[in-house]
């Protein structure tokens, strides 16, 4: 079993986050921002993860460091994962309703984003919509993984969410064991 646990604290944010990837996708998330948990549930859910996040912060402040500090977290947890006979890419293009999200990774050790979400409005409940693509930027960079991703739609709920399970579909496609990869770079490095 591929299980991680990373425990951050900084003086903004005290963070644990535990990760299955090979789980059936239960999970227990609590980071005070219920939209926040209700897609990182559907991330789980839909990646097949058990995903298990307790999150406190500076939400007196705003919601950015929770969502940030969440995003390096599991960055750091996935850039656990052995490198050797995984699939390495994956990709999804996930329909919700009149929302379209489409997402593609590379676990190949080099940490970029190219993200086209264009926020309708500013916030949902407590959680702001501007950090979308910060939370996607601080997976990448801490576990050093490549995402493009492309939203569409009406409605911020459902373009969010369809982003969220697009990128626990991906992700679920990159780790999956293939005995007969081994280190799938030409290099022979990742």
């Amino acid at each position: 079993m591929r299980i991680f646990e990373i425990k951050r604290k900084t003086k903004e944010t005290n963070i644990t986050l535990t990760i299955n990837i090979d789980g059936t996708g239960e999970y227990e998330i609590s980071t005070k921002i219920p939209f926040f948990d209700h897609v990182l549930s559907s991330f789980a859910k839909h990646g097949s993860f058990d995903l298990y996040i307790y999150a406190e912060g500076d939400l007196e402040v705003d919601d950015h460091h929770i969502v940030e500090d969440v995003g390096i977290t599991l960055g750091l947890a996935l850039n656990k994962i052995e490198r050797k006979n995984i699939k390495r890419f994956g990709w999804a293009i996930i329909p919700m309703d009149e929302a379209r999200a489409t997402v593609s990774i590379d676990l190949g050790g080099r940490p970029y984003i190219v993200g086209e979400y264009i926020p309708n409005r500013c916030s949902i409940g407590n959680f702001s919509t501007e950090n979308v693509t910060h939370f996607f930027q601080s997976v990448a960079n801490s576990g050093r993984m490549n995402i493009h991703f492309e939203v569409k739609g009406e409605n911020e709920h459902h373009k969010i969410e369809a982003l969220f399970k697009a990128f626990g579909v991906a992700l679920d496609m990159a780790t999956q064991v293939d005995e007969r990869k081994g280190i799938i770079s030409t290099k022979g490095v990742i």
